[in-house]
Protein backbone atom coordinates (compact mmCIF):
# COMPACT_ATOMS: atom_id res chain seq x y z
CA UNK A 1 0.00 0.00 0.00
CA UNK A 2 2.92 2.61 0.84
CA UNK A 3 4.65 1.67 -2.57
CA UNK A 4 0.99 2.37 -4.73
CA UNK A 5 0.76 5.66 -2.14
CA UNK A 6 4.11 7.14 -2.82
CA UNK A 7 3.74 6.53 -6.83
CA UNK A 8 0.42 8.13 -6.94
CA UNK A 9 1.43 11.04 -4.46
CA UNK A 10 4.70 11.59 -6.69
CA UNK A 11 3.56 11.20 -10.33
CA UNK A 12 3.90 13.95 -12.52
CA UNK A 13 0.49 12.89 -13.78
CA UNK A 14 -1.80 11.60 -10.93
CA UNK A 15 -3.97 9.97 -14.38
CA UNK A 16 -0.85 8.03 -15.12
CA UNK A 17 -0.29 7.17 -11.72
CA UNK A 18 -4.01 6.05 -11.25
CA UNK A 19 -3.99 4.00 -14.41
CA UNK A 20 -0.72 2.18 -13.06
CA UNK A 21 -2.22 1.64 -9.54
CA UNK A 22 -5.53 0.67 -11.39
CA UNK A 23 -3.04 -2.59 -13.29
CA UNK A 24 -1.23 -3.58 -10.54
CA UNK A 25 -4.34 -4.08 -8.49
CA UNK A 26 -5.93 -6.18 -11.43
CA UNK A 27 -2.93 -7.91 -12.20
CA UNK A 28 -3.03 -8.79 -8.34
CA UNK A 29 -6.70 -9.46 -8.34
CA UNK A 30 -6.49 -12.09 -11.36
CA UNK A 31 -3.54 -13.78 -9.06
CA UNK A 32 -4.66 -13.40 -5.44
CA UNK A 33 -7.67 -13.72 -3.31
CA UNK A 34 -6.56 -11.47 -1.70
CA UNK A 35 -6.17 -8.99 -4.86
CA UNK A 36 -10.23 -8.84 -4.64
CA UNK A 37 -9.45 -6.80 -0.89
CA UNK A 38 -7.24 -4.03 -2.11
CA UNK A 39 -9.65 -2.98 -5.14
CA UNK A 40 -11.49 -1.27 -2.70
CA UNK A 41 -9.49 0.21 -0.60
CA UNK A 42 -7.25 2.04 -3.54
CA UNK A 43 -10.29 3.32 -5.53
CA UNK A 44 -13.12 3.69 -2.70
CA UNK A 45 -13.38 7.63 -2.94
CA UNK A 46 -12.72 8.03 1.27
CA UNK A 47 -9.33 6.99 0.04
CA UNK A 48 -6.74 9.25 0.98
CA UNK A 49 -4.26 8.20 -1.21
CA UNK A 50 -6.45 9.42 -4.26
CA UNK A 51 -8.09 12.84 -2.87
CA UNK A 52 -6.96 16.12 -4.03
CA UNK A 53 -5.16 18.07 -1.26
CA UNK A 54 -7.06 21.30 -2.03
CA UNK A 55 -10.32 19.48 -2.54
CA UNK A 56 -13.23 21.29 -0.93
CA UNK A 57 -14.67 20.05 2.50
CA UNK A 58 -17.71 21.50 5.03
CA UNK A 59 -16.36 23.90 7.43
CA UNK A 60 -18.11 24.05 10.95
CA UNK A 61 -20.68 26.27 9.71
CA UNK A 62 -21.68 24.16 6.97
CA UNK A 63 -19.97 25.81 4.18
CA UNK A 64 -17.52 24.64 1.84
CA UNK A 65 -13.67 25.28 2.13
CA UNK A 66 -11.02 24.76 -0.04
CA UNK A 67 -7.82 22.94 1.79
CA UNK A 68 -4.51 23.95 0.40
CA UNK A 69 -3.22 26.61 2.01
CA UNK A 70 -6.10 27.12 4.43
CA UNK A 71 -4.14 26.00 7.08
CA UNK A 72 -1.20 26.54 8.59
CA UNK A 73 2.32 25.71 11.07
CA UNK A 74 3.89 28.12 13.18
CA UNK A 75 6.98 27.16 14.83
CA UNK A 76 8.55 28.84 18.67
CA UNK A 77 11.60 27.72 20.22
CA UNK A 78 11.09 27.81 23.92
CA UNK A 79 13.55 28.06 26.97
CA UNK A 80 11.49 25.14 28.97
CA UNK A 81 8.71 23.08 29.63
CA UNK A 82 6.95 25.96 31.66
CA UNK A 83 6.89 28.47 29.06
CA UNK A 84 6.28 25.65 26.58
CA UNK A 85 2.98 24.39 28.40
CA UNK A 86 2.05 27.82 29.14
CA UNK A 87 1.87 29.09 25.53
CA UNK A 88 1.16 26.17 24.06
CA UNK A 89 -2.31 26.17 26.61
CA UNK A 90 -2.86 29.74 26.02
CA UNK A 91 -3.03 29.29 22.18
CA UNK A 92 -5.66 26.45 22.69
CA UNK A 93 -7.96 27.96 24.78
CA UNK A 94 -7.67 30.90 23.39
CA UNK A 95 -9.39 28.92 20.09
CA UNK A 96 -5.98 30.18 17.61
CA UNK A 97 -4.67 26.67 17.81
CA UNK A 98 -6.41 23.54 17.05
CA UNK A 99 -3.10 21.40 18.29
CA UNK A 100 0.37 22.57 19.86
CA UNK A 101 3.04 19.31 19.88
CA UNK A 102 6.28 20.09 22.25
CA UNK A 103 8.69 18.85 20.93
CA UNK A 104 11.73 18.23 23.39
CA UNK A 105 15.45 18.19 23.42
CA UNK A 106 16.50 20.53 20.62
CA UNK A 107 20.00 22.33 20.51
CA UNK A 108 19.66 25.70 19.20
CA UNK A 109 23.07 27.42 17.74
CA UNK A 110 22.55 31.05 16.92
CA UNK A 111 24.51 34.60 16.99
CA UNK A 112 23.08 37.24 19.59
CA UNK A 113 24.83 40.05 20.36
CA UNK A 114 27.50 39.35 18.27
CA UNK A 115 28.62 35.96 20.05
CA UNK A 116 27.35 32.33 19.34
CA UNK A 117 25.03 30.48 21.71
CA UNK A 118 24.57 27.14 21.97
CA UNK A 119 21.53 26.43 23.97
CA UNK A 120 18.94 23.70 25.01
CA UNK A 121 15.55 24.68 23.97
CA UNK A 122 11.69 22.95 23.01
CA UNK A 123 9.78 23.70 19.91
CA UNK A 124 6.24 24.21 19.92
CA UNK A 125 4.57 22.55 16.54
CA UNK A 126 1.25 24.71 16.37
CA UNK A 127 -1.75 24.14 13.64
CA UNK A 128 -3.81 26.95 12.55
CA UNK A 129 -5.80 28.39 10.51
CA UNK A 130 -3.27 30.64 7.64
CA UNK A 131 -5.67 33.45 8.71
CA UNK A 132 -4.99 33.25 12.21
CA UNK A 133 -0.86 32.99 12.11
CA UNK A 134 -0.63 37.12 12.72
CA UNK A 135 -2.70 36.17 15.86
CA UNK A 136 -0.59 33.55 16.68
CA UNK A 137 2.75 35.38 16.47
CA UNK A 138 1.01 38.33 18.57
CA UNK A 139 -0.56 36.01 21.38
CA UNK A 140 3.56 34.40 21.29
CA UNK A 141 5.18 37.93 21.71
CA UNK A 142 2.98 39.02 23.96
CA UNK A 143 3.57 35.87 26.32
CA UNK A 144 7.18 34.70 25.72
CA UNK A 145 10.41 35.36 27.80
CA UNK A 146 12.36 35.97 25.17
CA UNK A 147 13.17 39.96 23.22
CA UNK A 148 12.92 38.14 20.23
CA UNK A 149 11.03 35.27 19.95
CA UNK A 150 11.40 32.91 16.96
CA UNK A 151 8.03 32.58 15.11
CA UNK A 152 7.90 30.91 11.79
CA UNK A 153 4.85 30.21 9.91
CA UNK A 154 4.64 27.84 6.70
CA UNK A 155 0.92 27.02 5.16
CA UNK A 156 0.20 23.11 4.89
CA UNK A 157 -0.21 22.47 0.99
CA UNK A 158 -1.45 18.69 1.47
CA UNK A 159 -3.18 16.80 4.79
CA UNK A 160 -5.28 14.16 5.90
CA UNK A 161 -8.52 15.63 5.08
CA UNK A 162 -10.80 15.02 7.96
CA UNK A 163 -7.67 15.89 10.81
CA UNK A 164 -7.36 19.76 8.36
CA UNK A 165 -11.50 19.35 8.90
CA UNK A 166 -10.70 19.15 12.74
CA UNK A 167 -8.69 22.06 12.34
CA UNK A 168 -11.49 24.36 11.09
CA UNK A 169 -13.84 22.84 13.44
CA UNK A 170 -11.53 23.99 16.21
CA UNK A 171 -9.96 27.34 15.62
CA UNK A 172 -12.70 29.71 14.07
CA UNK A 173 -12.40 31.94 10.91
CA UNK A 174 -11.66 35.48 12.09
Amino acid sequence: MAFLTTLFSRALNPRIALLLIFSVVLVYQQHSKIGTLLFPLFFSTSSVALQNPSQKMSGSNGAQVTTSGMFSMAFVTVPDMNVAKYIAGGLVREKLAACVNIIPGVTSVYEWENEVNEDPELILMIKTRTARVSDVIDFVRSNHPYDVAEVISSPIDKGNPPYLKWISDIVPEK
